[in-house]
């Protein structure tokens, strides 16, 4: 059976190298026969969360900008992928930010269970990307029916499309294809 993906391409830069292994993991995906919906953020206009907490009554943001209509598309998609740049050995703003503002989900009847990590970095480590994972697992925690189901890591790319020919875009893709 066919599962909805929702792909949240968070890096700043259009064509980056997180970008790119997302567009591998989709290509994975889609190849075995599931629907995949790609965001980036890099094109997007998100506020700041404000910390009011009226979402937790309405399942919705009070501001009304594109983390709004995206939170309403994580809440009804099977899987959820986020890919990021790792800055400073976190997630990068755009993904953090996203993340606040999808608040609204907490309170609601979401629709995912499992959630994939794909994360690029300059630093060539494994242990790099473990602060990302570390912000995306508290926010996965507080979903008391998802995990993280997956994470690939590439690293040792700085510039846009370095990625090209690094094996974490083998990774992706077959991550990607083994949903179902």
């Amino acid at each position: 059976m066919s599962k909805k993906i929702l792909v949240i391409s968070t890096g700043p830069r259009k064509g980056g190298n997180s970008d790119l292994l997302a567009d591998e993991f989709i290509r994975g995906a889609q190849d075995a026969e599931n629907s995949v919906e790609k965001v980036t953020l890099y094109d997007k206009s998100i506020s700041f969360c404000k910390g009011c907490l009226s979402c937790l009554n309405t399942c919705r943001c009070v501001i009304h900008d594109d983390a709004d209509t995206i939170a309403q598309k994580m809440l009804t998609a099977d899987v959820l992928v986020f890919a990021t740049p790792v800055y400073y050995y976190g997630m990068c703003g755009q993904m953090k930010t996203m993340l606040d503002r999808a608040n609204p989900l907490y309170s609601s009847n979401y629709r995912f269970r499992e959630i994939y990590l794909l994360a690029t970095a300059a630093e060539s480590s494994e242990h790099t990307v473990d602060g990302t994972v570390t912000g995306l697992q508290g926010w996965i925690d507080c979903f008391e029916h998802a995990r993280l189901a997956g994470t690939v890591f590439g690293g040792g790319v700085t510039a846009v499309g370095e990625i090209k020919g690094h094996p974490a875009l083998k990774t992706a893709y077959a991550m990607g294809a083994e949903i179902r």
